[in-house]
Parts: C-alpha cells; sequence; structure tokens
C-alpha cells in the first residue's frame, strides 16, 4: 500500500485542529462527545487523513464507552497495532496503515465473534453511507 506522508503543516491544514489533534498529535475526544457516536446509518467509516476505508458499520456496536466501537476492522491490513505504554497503563493503539494516523486503541473486551473493541475517535473518521459507498465502488461487506 502506497504512504501518504505530509509535513505537519499540510496535515493540519488539510485536517484542521480537532482532527489533527487526534490523527497527528496522538489526541483522545472526550467521552459522548464525537459526532459518529450515535450514527446508526449502514455505511462505512474512512480515514480522515486518506480516505482508506476502516470500519464498515455492520461491525459498529454501544459499547457504553462514549466512542463509536467495532468489533473488527474493514480489513485488517488497513490497521496497525503498536504497543502504547503512556498514561500508566498498557494498551494497544491503532493506527491507519496508508497515512499512520492515530484512531484510537483496542481492547479484548468486545463482543463476538471476535471478542474485540476497537475504540475510535469520531474526528478520526469521516462516515459514508452505503449508495454513496456503492458508487465510490468501495463495498461495506467485510
Amino acid at each position: 500500500m502506497n504512504r501518504v506522508v505530509k509535513t505537519d503543516a499540510e496535515w493540519e491544514k488539510q485536517l484542521g485542529q480537532e482532527a489533527y489533534r487526534v490523527l497527528r498529535a496522538k489526541g483522545t475526544e472526550a467521552p459522548f462527545c464525537g459526532n459518529l457516536l450515535d450514527n446508526h446509518k449502514q455505511g462505512v467509516y474512512f480515514c480522515a487523513g486518506c480516505n482508506l476505508p476502516l470500519f464498515s458499520s455492520n461491525s459498529k456496536f454501544n459499547s457504553g464507552t462514549g466512542w463509536p466501537s467495532f468489533f473488527q476492522p474493514f480489513a485488517k491490513e488497513n490497521i496497525v497495532e503498536l504497543r502504547d505504554a503512556t498514561l500508566g497503563m498498557i494498551r494497544t493503539e491503532i493506527l491507519c496503515s496508508r497515512c499512520r494516523g492515530h484512531l484510537g486503541h483496542v481492547f479484548e473486551d468486545g463482543p463476538p465473534p471476535t471478542g474485540l473493541r476497537y475504540c475510535l475517535n469520531s474526528a478520526a473518521l469521516n462516515f459514508k453511507e452505503e449508495p454513496e459507498v456503492k458508487k465510490l465502488g468501495t463495498g461495506a461487506k467485510q
């Protein structure tokens, strides 16, 4: 996969302050504040930095945590996992594999069939409804 590489100034101009803070500076939105938390439409969640499909609405669930949560990615190769030892705890950070933007973290307390909870920041994502996704040629099926 071709990597998307830009300067910090280019990223900030493209993304705006909040998405830049999350995607490039590894920030976290406050719980229950993201605009995609209560989105129940059918479609695909794309990386706000490079438009790579990351998660399908078919794998979204209400985790009660205050952040959009999914039990599996759109495609495993679209996500990179890294050990995160910040804030005095060990977690697994998830990044977009194309632009290396910070998306959130994955935890082992999700529902079947995977038992995983991919906990995302809304600012890291752009949602496209199913009709628009079909026009783009990116299906929402896993």
